[in-house]
């Protein structure tokens, strides 16, 4: 007996067990992204209208993924309601990168996951912040469509909103921050200035002096003195001073760029390129304004509030970090001293508070172990107690009850309406519930179910089929999945 004839008998058009993974299931996207909830949904999500950070902790299979496709989903739908007031989402969840780029920073046996985490802090993680934001609006501004991002809405930016000082700011971000691959950086920095009419004319004094002043001795020593004129060092020592103030800029520049590339040190620049980017900023345009050419957060902080400015201007209300997935990096693999390396120098109040910026961080429950045994410093620089914080994304077996129906019903046949009681013969609904309940997470769930739903059909024939599972079968396949769900949470299994 097949799975699909038994689903189509109750009225289910697909298996609703079948994905485990919210970023590839069809259901959860279709269905249950707007419909289904964790009980703590409201207190995670918060109000868009005024971004808060909220720490979370969960278990594997909790739903920490499914929360923040689901918080990027209701962002969608709000930027749609308030066009005037929309929030900025970055997604900050693919960490390899910028892990491969700091490593790169360091040799020998300093290399080693270990030591190298022990030298990452607060401003690696508003760099790479930064440069996933800086280089999505940057893709924005362009029209850039390939590139698809959360709560993005398709119309054009509106960037004749932007004074000149925030159109300097945007420039200036974008030298720093944008890592986009899809074309050269200089070349892409250009359309950018094309589309915002930035000037950088000014910027050419010194070239053009250089210029004009070799022509003008060239031809004044040639008409008064002929060619034995350049025999002596006066005309050579004459235009070599009218390019000594475009050597001083070309070298101070340099050695910025160096700087800036050096202490980046999550992010892949290169000090040509940005100094050929930072030698386009006139003088007045540029002097004083914060780079990122030290280890030190100052200057960070400083440029976010410029790239707040900018996007107020262009209807942005606030800024959303949604962080996930920190224990899949390969360089981390689910260790827990190393996601404790990386995670800990962001959990700082001044950063966590600072306004207009909201970080919704899904973490393992792995580190929610590890607050207890931190310092007191730790903890009066984290502020924890005002982070809305949950220790532990715990589902019941109503709640986890209450999913399995929301998701049958998502796969319900057209005119038809069933119940996940109905699938069975001899269970009542505190059975259920009770059993739910030592699942604990919704993966459990939905591979419990699967596995119940094989094993009843694996055990009747299409000619004598039954269309009811029994509670032996229900009680056989529960204790044997217990055991498998015991090894994997001792890490000796596969779950």
């Amino acid at each position: 007996m097949r799975i699909q004839p038994f689903l189509d008998h109750h009225g289910i058009a697909s298996n609703p067990f079948a994905d485990e993974d919210a970023q590839t299931d069809l259901v959860f996207k279709g269905f249950c992204i707007r419909n289904s909830f964790h009980p703590a949904w409201d207190k995670i999500y918060g109000d868009p209208s005024e971004p808060a950070t909220a720490v979370v902790f969960g278990d594997k299979g909790s739903g920490k993924t499914a929360i923040r496709l689901q918080i990027a989903r209701h962002l969608a739908d709000y930027n749609a309601d308030h066009p005037e007031h929309q929030v900025f989402v970055v997604q900050y969840d693919d960490f390899n990168a910028f892990l491969d780029r700091f490593r790169d920073r360091f040799s020998g046996r300093r290399r080693r996951a270990d030591r190298m985490l022990g030298q990452w802090r607060l401003w690696d993680h508003i760099d790479a912040i930064l440069s996933l934001a800086v280089t999505q609006l940057t893709d924005r501004i362009l029209g850039n469509k390939q590139s698809r991002y959360p709560a993005a809405r398709d119309e054009d930016l509106p960037v004749e909103r932007l004074d000149k000082a925030q159109v300097r700011d945007v420039m200036l971000l974008a030298a720093c921050y944008d890592q986009s691959t899809a074309e050269n950086p200089f070349q892409r920095w250009r359309r950018l200035r094309q589309r915002l009419r930035f000037r950088t004319w000014p910027s050419k004094w010194d070239l053009i002096l250089g210029v004009l002043a070799t022509v003008a001795v060239i031809a004044l020593f040639a008409w008064f003195g002929g060619l034995s004129s350049f025999g002596r060092p006066l005309p050579y020592l004459l235009i070599a001073a009218s390019w000594a103030p475009r050597g001083w800029r070309l070298l101070r520049w340099w050695w910025k760029a160096r700087r800036i590339a050096r202490n980046t040190r999550v992010l892949n620049r290169s000090t040509k390129l940005l100094c050929r980017t930072l030698l386009n900023f006139p003088g007045a345009e540029i002097v004083g304004q914060p780079l990122p050419a030290w280890q030190r957060t100052d200057d960070r902080y400083e440029l976010l509030t410029k790239l707040q400015g900018v996007l107020r201007s262009m209807q942005f209300d606030g800024i959303l970090v949604l962080v996930d997935r920190v224990d899949e990096p390969h360089l981390i693999n689910g260790a827990n001293e190393l996601m404790r390396a990386l995670v800990w120098p962001m959990l700082d109040n001044k950063f966590l508070k600072h306004p207009g910026l909201g970080l919704k961080m899904l973490l393992p429950i792995e580190l929610e172990r590890m607050l207890d045994q931190q310092d007191r410093d730790f903890h009066q620089r984290a502020r924890l107690d005002k982070q809305n914080m949950i220790r532990s994304l715990d589902w019941t077996g109503q709640s986890l009850y209450d999913m399995a129906n929301s998701r049958i019903a998502a796969c319900a046949a057209d005119g038809r309406e069933s119940k996940i009681l109905d699938l069975f013969e001899d269970l009542d609904q505190r059975r259920l519930m009770d059993a739910f309940g030592t699942l604990r997470v919704p993966r459990h769930l939905f591979k419990f179910m699967y596995r119940l739903l094989t094993a009843h059909c694996n055990a009747h024939t299409e000619e004598q089929p039954v269309w009811k599972i029994s509670g032996a079968t229900f009680e056989s396949v529960l204790a044997l999945y217990g055991r498998d769900q015991d090894a994997s949470d001792r890490g000796v299994g596969a779950g």
